[in-house]
């Protein structure tokens, strides 16, 4: 008779303690926006310091190669990763490690592994020099390549969760009726791993976005070729803007990124629901 009280008073104690730790968690994560949308209000020349040229510039380079590395990953990295998810052969857990990789290594060891394989000395960048005299370092294209590394590995991951999670007999079913396997693969597996493959993009595209380490070891911070907004926000915060230069900025690259990932997940529920 007694235990059931003592029981009620233990889920009352956490409940209080889960909800504690809920709020804190939430607190942590959004005094820093407030803060920052704060700072953004008191600082007079906001407004002036986002819309600038070198801002515009850094921000349509960041949205428009963090797009094009996601249409890379995707293209890509969907049928690694339907492999990947399909295939056994000898040595598959390596294989799986080394798509892993890139998302544990820091980034600037991704810039030097970069440089060591395409910079002008590079293994590969080297011989591509002497032969065609074309550079991928410090280029448009090593920026695309600086994200790519880093940021792929995130869509193959989901992209590869999504079909070891579907229903296989399913696909097994479109054998027998004569389909072939592509074809089975766009009418039957796709479909069925599309939100997955959707959270891949988001978290690609979103990774590529914020890169900075590898950007600026292979590509270098040059305006207008190079500097991406992350770039161009470490740039305020040492040069003459200093914090108000680096706030604005961070606030233009954070509404153009809620905006962004907003249509994401607006396609993704449109896609879902047909």
């Amino acid at each position: 008779m007694v235990q059931a009280p003592r029981s009620a008073a233990v889920d009352r104690g956490m409940g209080v303690a889960i909800a504690f730790l809920a709020g804190a968690f939430a607190l942590f994560f959004l005094l820093p926006f407030a803060g920052l949308v704060t700072r953004a209000i008191r600082e007079g020349d906001t407004w002036e310091l986002a819309t600038s040229g070198n801002a515009r510039d850094a921000l349509w380079l960041s949205l428009w190669t963090s797009t094009l590395t996601s249409a890379l990953a995707v293209l890509a990295g969907t049928p690694v990763a339907y492999l990947v998810s399909r295939s056994r052969f000898p040595g598959r857990s390596i294989v799986d490690a080394l798509l892993d990789l890139p998302i544990v290594l820091p980034p600037t060891v991704a810039g030097v592994a970069l440089l060591t394989a395409f910079g002008r000395r590079g293994i590969l960048g080297e011989p591509v020099e002497s032969w065609t005299g074309a550079t991928f370092s410090f280029t448009t294209a090593a920026v695309v390549m600086a994200q790519a590394l880093v940021a792929a590995p995130f869509y193959v991951r989901a992209a590869r969760a999504g079909f070891d999670g579907m229903d296989r007999q399913q696909e097994r079913v479109a054998y027998t009726l004569g389909a072939s396997r592509t074809r089975a693969f766009f009418v039957v597996v796709l479909p069925q791993a599309r939100p997955a493959l959707m959270a891949g993009v988001v978290l690609c595209w979103a990774r590529a976005m914020g890169e900075l380490g590898a950007t600026l070891i292979f590509a270098g911070n040059l305006r207008g070729t190079t500097q991406t907004m992350p770039l161009a926000i470490l740039e305020a915060f040492e040069g003459g803007a200093g914090l108000a230069g680096a706030v604005a900025l961070s606030l233009s690259l954070l509404v153009v990124s809620l905006a962004v990932l907003w249509l994401f997940r607006a396609a993704g529920g449109r896609s879902a629901a047909s």
